[in-house]
């Protein structure tokens, strides 16, 4: 003879759906914030916030990756070399640093559109000393 649970059967059906639910929750959570950041990296500073962007890297930047940013302490970000680099993982580095390197985070200082800013205009060359 089998024992049946009846009573445990609404109990499971609810926590499934909950299960379910809570899944689904956190999907749509991250669509959201991968959309998020997607528009942060579509969103443009304003020039005078582009220009505010060009002096930091030029002083703060500059200061290890040469005046020139054709390299010094740290690697050089020329559009030569930038070019081909991952843009999440240069907009990581900028904002987050890298760990047990010389290189700081710049994370109080700049939001992820300005880090993103940073490396397209990089990898463009427009911050490329002249020539």
């Amino acid at each position: 003879m089998a024992i049946q649970f009846n009573w445990a059967k609404p109990y499971l059906t609810g926590l499934l759906r909950r299960s379910c639910l809570l899944a689904m929750t956190k999907m749509a959570l991250l669509a959201w914030l991968a959309q998020g950041s997607a528009l942060a990296a579509d969103a443009v500073p304003s020039p005078d916030r582009q220009r505010e962007l060009a002096r930091f890297v030029r002083q703060e930047c500059g200061f290890c990756h040469g005046l020139r940013l054709t390299g010094g302490l740290g690697s050089p970000l020329t559009a030569e070399t930038m070019r081909d680099r991952p843009v999440d993982l240069m907009v990581a580095i900028i904002l987050d640093g890298i760990p047990g390197s010389a290189m700081p985070g710049w994370k109080p200082y700049l939001g992820e559109q300005d880090a993103h800013w940073i490396v397209r205009a990089l990898q463009e060359g427009l911050l490329d000393a002249p020539k």
